[in-house]
C-alpha cells in the first residue's frame, strides 16, 4: 500500500473535468416531477420559465452519464478545488480505533461550504443566456453566499430571500451575502404573495426553506428575464456536487484505499449526493458494495420518519410536484435547529436510491449529540466544523467505535462539507449548557402528513 499522508490534494491537471450523472446507471429511475396543474410528467420546456434552459436540460437528463464541465466554470473551480482529502489520524487516535478514517473537506472558500459547486456553474449558465437576474433562497446562508460570490464573478444581480429565522440568528452571513453585492429579504417577507399569506397564516413564524423557495420563485417569474436556481434537491445540483466524490475517489486511488463506509449529512442532499456519486456508480454497476449512510437531525427527519410520496417543494405550492421523502411542504422545524438541514423533503435521486436499497440507511440525531462531535472534532483535529457537517462527524464517530469494539479495520469516508465560524450561537449555547433537542411527535408531523396532494394510483 502507498505511503498515505494526513492530506492529500489532487493537482489541478488531475481534477475531474466532467460531472456524474447517477440516473444513467440507476436500475431505477426516480418517479417524474409533475406538472401541479395537469398532474403530468413535466417536459423539459415546461421549466423554461422557472430555471435557466441548459439547467432544466440537465434536470431531465437521465440517459447521459458524464456531462463536460465548462471551460469557464473550470477556471473558477480552480481557484478553490481540488479540496483535500484528509486522513483523520488524530480523531482515530482519540477514539482507539482501527478504523481509517478520511473526511473530504469542502470548506475552503469564502462561502464556508460545497455550495460553491453549484453556484458557480448556475450563474455561468445564466450569464450564457443572457439574463437580468436571478433569485434564490438560503436556510443557514452557506447557499446564498455562493450564489451571491457567483454572481458577483459574472456580474449578475441577485436577491436572496433568507429563512427569517437564520437571517435573525446569523447576521454575518447575511451580511457577506450584501457584500458580495446580493439583496437580502427575511423570509416569509411582506414582498411578494405568497410571502403575506404565510404570514396572514402563522403570524411570527421562522419560516423555512419551503418559504422561502416560494418568494423566489415568485419574484422570478414576475420579472421578466429572471429566473429561480435553488442549491440543493435538483438534478441539476447532484450533477454539479458530483465534484466532491469524483475528486475523493481519485486520490482513494491514488493510496490504494476503497471506503467501506460513506456518510454524509442530509438536508436536501446535494453534499451527499456529490459525495456518493461515483462509489454509488460502482454499486450500481455490481463492481463494489460500500455502505451508504445519509444522517440528518432528530428535529427535521424528513428520511427517518418521513413518507416517500409525491409533495411540492415549496410551502407556497407552486413548484412541480416530486416523489421524495417528505415531511410535507408545511413542515417548519423548532426554531432551536441550529443548522442548514431544514428542509421539508429530500433529492428524489437519494429518495430513490434509499426506497430501492441501494443508500443503505438514513440516521437521526439530537443535536446535543451532534454539537459533542463537534466540539470533539474540533479539538483533536483542529477545525471547527459546521451544525450540518458535524451530523456527519457524529456518525462517523460511532461507526469508528463500531470497529473499535469489533476489531474490524474498516474504511470510513465522511463529508465535512463547511466550518462553522458563523454559527457560533449555536456552539455558544452548547457551551452554556441552554442548548435543547427537539423531536417532532407523530402528533406534530400528522399535519404534514394529511397535507400530501393527492396523486391518484401514485401515492404510496
Amino acid at each position: 500500500m502507498a505511503k498515505i499522508p494526513h492530506r492529500l490534494t489532487l493537482t489541478e491537471d488531475q481534477m475531474p473535468t466532467q460531472w456524474y450523472n447517477m440516473r444513467a446507471d440507476m436500475k431505477s429511475l426516480p418517479d417524474p416531477m409533475l406538472n401541479p396543474a395537469t398532474m403530468k410528467p413535466i417536459k423539459k420546456e415546461d421549466l423554461y420559465p422557472i430555471f435557466c434552459e441548459e439547467l432544466a436540460a440537465q434536470e431531465m437528463d437521465d440517459r447521459t452519464a458524464f456531462f463536460d464541465i465548462p471551460g469557464e466554470v473550470l477556471d473558477i473551480y480552480k481557484m478553490y478545488r481540488p479540496s483535500p482529502l484528509t486522513r483523520a489520524y488524530d480523531l482515530e487516535r482519540y477514539l482507539d480505533t482501527p478504523a481509517h478514517i478520511y473526511f473530504k473537506f469542502e470548506g475552503n472558500n469564502t462561502s464556508g461550504s460545497h455550495k460553491l459547486n453549484s453556484a458557480v456553474p448556475q450563474a455561468y449558465y445564466a450569464k450564457k443566456q443572457g439574463l437580468k437576474g436571478l433569485t434564490t433562497e438560503t436556510g443557514a446562508g452557506q447557499w446564498g453566499t455562493a450564489l451571491a460570490e457567483a454572481c458577483a464573478f459574472f456580474h449578475i444581480p441577485l436577491t436572496v430571500f433568507m429563512v427569517k429565522g437564520s437571517y435573525e440568528q446569523k447576521p454575518y452571513r447575511r451580511e457577506i451575502i450584501r457584500t458580495f453585492g446580493a439583496d437580502v429579504v427575511a423570509s416569509p417577507s411582506d414582498t411578494t404573495e405568497v410571502g403575506r399569506a404565510i404570514l396572514a397564516a402563522n403570524p411570527g413564524t421562522s419560516g423555512s426553506l419551503g418559504c422561502a423557495i416560494s418568494e423566489a420563485i415568485e419574484k422570478a417569474t414576475k420579472n421578466a428575464g429572471y429566473r429561480y436556481v435553488l442549491g440543493s434537491v435538483l438534478n441539476q445540483v447532484v450533477l454539479h456536487q458530483s465534484i466532491i466524490g469524483l475528486e475523493a475517489k481519485i486520490a482513494m486511488d491514488m493510496i490504494d484505499e476503497y471506503p467501506d463506509i460513506v456518510i454524509g449529512c442530509a438536508g436536501g442532499g446535494s453534499n451527499l449526493a456529490g459525495l456518493i456519486a461515483p462509489f454509488m456508480r460502482d454499486k450500481l454497476r455490481g463492481e463494489k458494495n460500500p455502505y451508504f449512510i445519509a444522517v440528518e437531525p432528530a428535529s427535521c427527519p424528513s428520511m427517518t420518519r418521513g413518507r416517500y410520496a409525491y409533495d411540492f417543494c415549496d410551502t407556497g405550492k407552486v413548484t412541480p410536484l416530486a416523489k421524495m421523502y417528505t415531511l410535507g411542504s408545511g413542515f417548519i422545524p423548532s426554531p432551536n435547529h441550529a443548522g442548514g438541514l431544514r428542509y421539508h423533503g429530500m433529492s428524489p435521486i437519494l429518495s430513490k436510491l434509499y426506497h430501492d436499497g441501494y443508500l443503505d440507511e438514513a440516521r437521526s440525531y439530537e443535536q446535543s449529540k451532534v454539537f459533542e462531535a463537534a466540539v470533539t472534532f474540533a479539538k483533536v483535529e483542529t477545525i471547527l466544523p459546521a451544525p450540518e457537517s458535524s451530523h456527519a462527524i457524529r456518525c462517523a464517530m460511532d461507526e469508528a467505535i463500531k470497529c473499535r469494539e469489533t476489531g474490524e479495520a474498516k474504511t470510513i469516508l465522511f463529508g465535512l462539507t463547511g466550518t462553522g465560524y458563523f454559527d457560533m450561537a449555536a456552539y455558544q449555547s452548547y457551551n452554556d449548557g441552554t442548548m435543547t433537542d427537539y423531536i417532532p411527535t407523530d402528533e406534530d408531523l400528522a399535519p404534514g402528513f394529511a397535507s400530501l396532494p393527492k396523486v391518484s394510483g401514485i401515492q404510496e
